[in-house]
């Protein structure tokens, strides 16, 4: 009988404790996407790495990498809510970030 009193009364402690775990994922999931965005926006002409810490009120929000390779963009962004930490890569190409209006005309491709 005190086992299932024990039973019953953990139960909704253990939902609560899921919930916040899919809270905290994705917020850091959300905050990977800022700094991948971030990323393409700031994508440099003549550097061919670039890294920086987005933070905001004192709180690391996400850690991004980009990294340029022939035909293409890299970026690594990480994303930070509490303990919990999400990591999120992409490849984009120059045809395709042209497109998308995140490189201008007269950059050189050809040299990345």
């Amino acid at each position: 009988m005190k086992k299932i009193i024990l039973v019953l009364f953990c139960f909704p402690l253990l939902l609560q404790a899921q919930t916040g775990f899919e809270k905290n994922t994705d917020s850091a999931y959300a905050n990977a996407e800022k700094g991948i965005y971030w990323a393409l926006k700031h994508i440099p002409d003549s550097k061919n790495k670039i890294s920086n810490d987005l933070i905001f009120e004192g709180e690391l929000l996400a850690a991004v990498k980009l990294t340029k390779h022939l035909g293409g963009v890299k970026v690594e962004s990480t994303g930070f809510k509490g303990t919990t930490k999400v990591s999120v890569f992409l490849f984009r190409s120059y045809k395709l970030l042209k497109k998308e209006g995140y490189l201008k005309d007269d950059v050189r491709q050809e040299t990345w």
